[in-house]
């Protein structure tokens, strides 16, 4: 038994950063530990059933895999103790929640094109840091110059192929630099009268807006340096997420509350417009694929995947029409796991509530994220992506 949580990742891991931030965020002391370890090895690996980050351990030794349900444990430990966490990160309000999931569902996944472009199409700046980085987080510590080139080679391969599986192709480079920007310029704005997505303390969606703006666009030399001189606002705010003190500078006379009589602000409306442009085809997309894929299997049993391998986390590809070209992404689950959670805020919500959700998610385009769903939902079974029982005999 530890003594203390202990979180496994390396600071290079997009999905780290935001599990990272919440124990930051939320003043709960952990040792951070790399993948590199030989306890993740023998001990994580065999239990989670597949090489993944991050996972946490905590002193009992329940292990947590997948930042959304780390930051889920805690947060219901404190409810099932009717207390609250330091800064709670659900909104109390059913709207402002929505609103929240949407950015969680959308940081982690619908910003993967500009953080697999920054990090990896930019060697000349990127290459050293990232060798260093990568051998540093999955390599022993006196592994030697010949183990770490060997090791770069097979990790930066992986990650160039991950990169189209995400849809990072030639012919699309512009289109994801000119959708990069305007993502910076509509956060920077909106930061500039608060400092945090809904208020004055960080929330699911900026836990989950964290994950690919620090990890890889903060970090990372050349697009820090891009975020630093073209949006220091957002710089200050990646800044503000990864430090357990309330820095907000430009906000000190902010409290820690949240935007009163669930104001959404313009601002943030129009953020979300930017993201039924930029994610919404794709989700919709990825759902319709996952229909047809299940429907093929009728017989597919409840509380497994259907893949031959488990472990693996997508079931194909899927095409839609993004920015005035065609682009082929991979279909994954676990997106659907996240995109589960807004709209079962919406089921939870009163008359009133769900009027508001509603009426606010058509005024900025995504009335269509509340409705598709998937013929099954996705679950959790022995830390793995599986799917439930079909749903639609019961919704009928």
């Amino acid at each position: 038994m530890n003594n203390s949580y202990q979180l496994f990742g390396i600071p290079a891991s997009l999905y780290m950063a935001k599990a990272r931030s919440y124990l930051r965020k939320q003043h709960i002391p952990f040792v951070e530990r790399t993948v590199g370890d030989p306890y993740f090895g023998q001990k994580i690996v065999p239990t989670v059933g597949r090489f993944i980050m991050p996972v946490l351990e905590t002193p009992d030794g329940t292990i947590v895999q997948d930042g959304a349900d780390i930051i889920d444990y805690f947060e219901n430990q404190a409810k099932d103790k009717n207390e609250q966490t330091r800064l709670p990160a659900l909104p109390e309000n059913s709207v402002q929640r929505a609103v929240s999931y949407l950015f969680e569902l959308f940081g982690g996944e619908g910003l993967l094109r500009p953080a697999m472009h920054y990090r990896w199409n930019f060697p000349d700046e990127n290459l050293a840091f990232l060798k260093n980085e990568f051998t540093a987080g999955l390599l022993p510590s006196d592994a030697d110059e010949e183990a770490k080139n060997t090791l770069f080679e097979f990790a930066s391969g992986s990650m160039q192929k991950a990169k189209k599986f995400f849809g990072v192709t030639a012919e699309c480079i512009p289109l994801v630099e000119e959708s990069y920007a305007e993502f910076l310029r509509l956060f920077a704005e909106h930061l500039k009268a608060s400092p945090f997505l809904l208020g004055g303390r960080p929330t699911y969606g900026d836990y989950g807006l964290i994950a690919p703006l620090y990890a890889h666009l903060s970090r990372d030399p050349y697009p820090g340096q891009q975020m630093r001189q073209h949006a220091p606002h957002v710089a200050r705010w990646v800044e503000r997420m990864n430090v357990p003190e309330q820095v907000i500078a430009e906000h000190s006379s902010v409290s820690e509350d949240l935007f009163a009589d669930d104001a959404v602000p313009d601002t943030l409306k129009q953020l979300m417009r930017y993201v039924a442009e930029e994610y919404l085809p794709e989700i919709v997309a990825h759902v319709n694929y996952a229909n047809d894929w299940l429907d093929e299997r009728p017989d597919l049993e409840a509380s497994t995947n259907g893949l031959e391998d488990p472990a693996v986390r997508a079931i194909g590809k899927a095409e839609f029409d993004w920015r005035g070209i065609r682009l082929r992404t991979a279909v994954m689950p676990y997106r659907f796991y996240l995109l589960q959670r807004l709209q079962d805020t919406v089921v939870a919500a009163n008359d009133a509530e769900q009027q508001a959700i509603k009426a606010l998610f058509a005024e900025t385009g995504l009335s269509s994220i509340l409705e598709v769903k998937t013929h099954r939902r996705v679950e959790r079974n022995n830390y793995l992506e599986v799917w439930g029982e079909d749903r639609r005999a019961s919704e009928s």
